[in-house]
């Protein structure tokens, strides 16, 4: 989740986007920007939106400009979290608590899966929290670009249930499948590849590695309603490279009500795409070997 601090000032990000590495970093961050307007805080660590929390301000009474006041330490809470979207609140103390130190007698009762400590271990072992802007067309849905290196090979438009706002895998979410020239998202798509994909891995302090070989960028649309499509502006929620799936081949998911989900589930036209998906990734990784 550090990346997006990195890249905050390109044309994929918010300007707005804030990293915290400490207890006290973050205590002092979050209440600022929670008066201000509704959030999204996300652990670095973890994966299918454990520990990622949109939150606003149970009262609504957020400040007209940023820094103008911070949170009192009583003040209520609703949280939502993205992997299951549930719903929980909780004082401001009590969220910061659980985020630092987990579940204590000073963090309340908490719902959640997860056990928080996000900040755990420190900077070293990947402890940290970032804060964005809530950017509330996310119920509309994300698009995730799936890319084999500098190829894109398909896009996703993955929206969230009804009532929810992640469009993680297995809550109930909707994904519609693109090919990579979509006519939909080509201002998205024009600019994304031509002018900000060659500036990533730079921006990243990655300059001299090649990008990996199956990876994912999710967009959420943070522009006003009504925003001409050549106009508006998509920002990064998520880089993902780490343990990105396939998703042609979810019908070979296993969950509560497919225990027995196998191969042969899987339609022979999304296997065939799997299968180009498969074989690109051995030609990119032939060609950078062979360099």
């Amino acid at each position: 989740k550090d990346a997006l601090c990195k890249v905050a000032t390109m044309n994929i990000g918010l300007p707005d986007t804030l990293a915290y590495y400490s207890p006290e970093e973050f205590s002092a961050g979050f209440k600022k920007t929670m008066a201000f307007q509704p959030r999204v805080i996300k652990q670095n660590r973890g994966s299918s939106g454990e520990g990622i929390w949109i939150i606003k301000l149970k009262d609504e009474n957020y400040c007209k400009e940023y820094g103008e006041r911070s949170c009192e330490d009583g003040e209520k809470l609703v949280l939502m979290e993205a992997n299951d979207n549930h719903e929980e609140e909780h004082t401001v103390a009590e969220f910061v608590e659980f985020c630092v130190h987990g579940r204590t007698d000073k963090s309340g009762e908490w719902t959640s899966k997860g056990v928080g400590k996000y900040l755990e271990g420190g900077k070293e072992a990947g402890g940290q929290l970032v804060d964005q802007r809530f950017c509330p067309r996310i119920v509309e849905g994300e698009l995730r670009y799936n890319l084999i290196g500098d190829s894109l090979i398909g896009v996703i438009h993955k929206k969230p249930k009804e009532g929810g706002i992640s469009a993680v895998g297995g809550t109930g979410s909707i994904y519609t499948f693109y090919g990579p020239e979509e006519p939909l998202f080509a201002s998205l798509t024009e600019n994304f590849l031509k002018k900000d994909l060659p500036h990533v891995m730079p921006s990243l302090d990655l300059a001299d590695e090649p990008l990996p070989l199956w990876w994912t960028t999710d967009f959420i649309n943070a522009s006003p309603p009504g925003t001409k499509a050549e106009d508006e502006k998509w920002i990064v929620g998520e880089f993902n490279c780490s343990c990105v799936g396939i998703s042609r081949c979810l019908a070979a998911y296993c969950k509560d009500d497919t225990p027995n989900a196998c191969w042969d589930d899987i339609s022979e036209e999304d296997k065939a795409e799997a299968k180009k998906m498969g074989d690109l990734m051995g030609e990119k990784a032939l060609a950078i070997l062979s360099k």
